[in-house]
């Protein structure tokens, strides 16, 4: 994968960004070589990251527009509720590998999961803030893959997420419910959707 002025990739745990010029700075006294990026995510961040970096980013392309149905697809909700882990700290490392090393749905899981697991408990703090970014990268992303607007991709996942569903086989102790996003085995897909090395 080679960056280009002008390409839109997927900084992984940061979301879609716009690929800008390269631009000399000077570090402590050194000319040094940055790619400048821009966030697509309406928030007008920007940021630059040296050339020789580059290589062991986490950046990945664009989801296909083809794949966005199958995305759209890990929204709905599962017939079973899986176990929620034990402690904060068990989150926690669920959490940074999802934002770190998962894939686009990693994200759709953990919408789905969480927000499921919302309707039959209220979710710890961290579970809220786990929902809140893994939802904002969705739409982001399904924003700039259809070209459109951040409230008609938010509308996409919203219709899925709403929609009628009965769930099977539910548990009747709280402690066995939700949180399915932080304790579902990253699935594996095509390693087109992971971290792609840059060239």
């Amino acid at each position: 994968m080679t960056l280009n002025v002008g390409d839109k990739i997927y900084y992984q745990g940061r979301g879609p960004c716009l690929v800008g010029a390269i631009v000399r700075k000077d570090v402590c006294g050194t000319q040094a070589k940055f790619q400048s990026l821009s966030l697509l995510d309406g928030s007008g961040g920007e940021f630059l990251v040296p050339l020789g970096c580059i290589s062991s980013l986490p950046l990945r392309p664009l989801l296909h527009p083809r794949k966005i149905p199958e995305l759209l697809g890990h929204l709905k909700e599962r017939r079973e509720l899986p176990k929620e882990l034990g402690g904060w700290k068990q989150r926690e490392l669920a959490r940074s590998k999802l934002f770190s090393s998962g894939t686009v749905f990693d994200l759709a899981d953990a919408v789905e999961s969480l927000t499921q697991s919302g309707r039959i408990r209220n979710l710890a703090q961290d579970e809220r803030g786990t929902l809140n970014r893994a939802k904002r990268l969705l739409i982001s992303e399904i924003a700039v893959v259809m070209n459109e607007s951040e409230g008609a991709a938010e509308s996409r996942i919203n219709k899925v997420l709403v929609s009628d569903r009965k769930v099977t086989n539910t548990p009747t102790n709280t402690s066995d419910r939700g949180n399915a996003a932080l304790s579902r085995r990253f699935r594996t897909h095509s390693s087109r959707f992971r971290n792609v090395p840059i060239s």
